[in-house]
């Protein structure tokens, strides 16, 4: 089982990022998905959630109208568009990968947003 997070990086203010975990050996479709993030000195937190049936959306609400989760089973990948990006959106960004008691996770990705 893998998760590779990708797409991090450094931008301004306002910007946008898209962020993407690339997943292998297990079949995507009958996990429930989710990105969190972790910033220096705080505990990791949700962003979103995408289930794996009904494809149900849960956002945190720091992060709602702003970010956008979504998947594509085909490509066993699975996104964050992140748009309007702020200072404090700024940590190192995880996906999960969870079915029954499984969870999976990547090694993330840094985002740093700052001018």
């Amino acid at each position: 089982v893998q998760l590779v997070e990708s797409g991090g990086g450094l931008v301004q203010p306002g910007g946008s990022l898209r962020l993407s975990c690339t997943t292998s050996g297990f079949t995507l479709s009958r996990y429930d998905m989710s990105w969190y993030r972790q910033a220096p000195g705080k505990e990791r937190e949700l962003v979103a959630r995408l289930s794996s049936i009904g494809w149900i959306t849960n956002y945190a609400d720091a992060v709602k109208g702003r970010f956008t989760i979504s998947r594509d089973n085909a490509k066993n990948t699975m996104y964050l568009q992140m748009n309007s990006l702020k200072p404090e959106d700024t940590a190192v960004y995880y996906c999960k990968a969870t079915y029954r008691d499984s969870n999976y996770w990547g090694q993330g990705t840094q985002v740093t947003v700052s001018s």
